[in-house]
């Protein structure tokens, strides 16, 4: 179910999202929900590589926790 909102433009972004057709899409909407999709996509992303960093700097500093992991490791069964 789609929903309408509103909100304000800076008046270059209006010129860019009046220009839809160019870029293929069918109408101003579909532009903006897809660029919404693309910014949630890459924000997702960004806070997973954030996360995957965070993992690894504990895992480096803690010598126990590579202990475990190396143990389990060798005990996976192949």
């Amino acid at each position: 179910m789609m929903i309408q909102t509103k909100f304000s433009l800076e008046e270059s972004q209006q010129t860019f999202l009046e220009q839809y057709r160019t870029y293929g899409f069918k109408d101003k909407g579909d532009m903006v929900r897809t660029a919404l999709d693309r910014l949630q996509a890459e924000l997702e992303a960004r806070l997973l590589r954030e996360s995957a960093d965070l993992y690894a700097a504990v895992y480096d500093e803690d010598a126990d926790l590579r202990e475990l992991t190396e143990t389990a490791i060798l005990e996976w069964p192949e």
